[in-house]
């Protein structure tokens, strides 16, 4: 059915202004021989299950004070995971009448999609674990309130975060913003209690562009930190096992 020019809905203002959180990060493990890299598989399958990561979203969408509207979920054989949450915009995810035919609302089409990539196919044993969340969400909701708590969920010991704004905001004025949040650098928003566990930083800021990027590596905190199982602490090669993994990391860190 084909609405009257009476019986169409206006809008108030315009807003197309879309921000987009990317969480990149990796958990290193060493293991000892294919039972280990089994076991470390079958752990990670457990500990981050489709079902664990839809509730980690759901308290994102909590912290980002946005509604869930739909979700999904997939385990996949051999390894890895994959969810899908639809977020509304704005609470309740109903339109707010203004006057009459007139309404002020944003659109529902803010999405929060994560997967996981468990590896042990490393023949010395250094095993990795990756996630993927991606934050895209448009209105007033701001995803980067979500990353300490992204902290907090996972073992984070290289981390890449990018955040990007697209789009703009026409006000009814018919003033243009294209961007609702200032800052010089993604660190602004990630605790110093967080930040002082890592020793490399990098950062790629260009406000003028609204792209930003920030990767961290952890600290050395020796084999305790990473090994799978502590009975192997006392292996008369767990400093070489060490060494390769702060090597992986690094490679990591550095994309080469």
């Amino acid at each position: 059915m084909t609405l009257s020019a009476k019986e169409k809905i206006k809008l108030s203002g315009f807003n197309n202004l879309t921000k987009i959180l990317s969480f990149n990060l990796y958990d290193f493990c060493i293991t000892y021989g294919e039972e280990q890299k089994e076991e470390y598989i079958n752990w990670i399958n457990e500990k981050y299950s489709s079902q664990r990561i839809l509730e980690i979203s759901r308290n994102i969408c909590e912290i980002i004070k946005s509604d869930i509207i739909n979700e999904s979920k997939m385990d996949y054989d051999p390894v890895g995971a994959s969810t899908m949450t639809l977020m509304s915009d704005v609470q309740g995810g109903k339109w707010e009448e203004v006057t009459g035919n007139s309404y002020k609302a944003h659109l529902t089409k803010s999405h929060l999609t994560s997967h996981t990539y468990p590896d042990a196919s490393d023949p010395d044993g250094i095993c990795t674990f990756r996630v993927d969340f991606d934050i895209a969400t448009c209105g007033d909701i701001i995803p980067l309130q979500a990353i300490n708590y992204l902290f907090e969920a996972f073992e984070c010991d290289v981390v890449f975060i990018d955040y990007v704004v697209r789009g703009y905001t026409r006000l009814d004025n018919g003033k243009k913003i294209y961007n609702d949040e200032y800052f010089n650098s993604i660190k602004d928003f990630i605790k110093p209690e967080v930040l002082k566990d890592y020793e490399f930083h990098s950062d790629l800021n260009m406000p003028r562009d609204n792209i930003w990027q920030t990767k961290l590596m952890l600290k050395d905190f020796g084999a305790e930190k990473f090994i799978f199982d502590k009975k192997d602490l006392n292996q008369p090669d767990i400093n070489e096992k060490l060494a390769n993994l702060y090597e992986e990391m690094r490679e990591v860190f550095h994309m080469y």
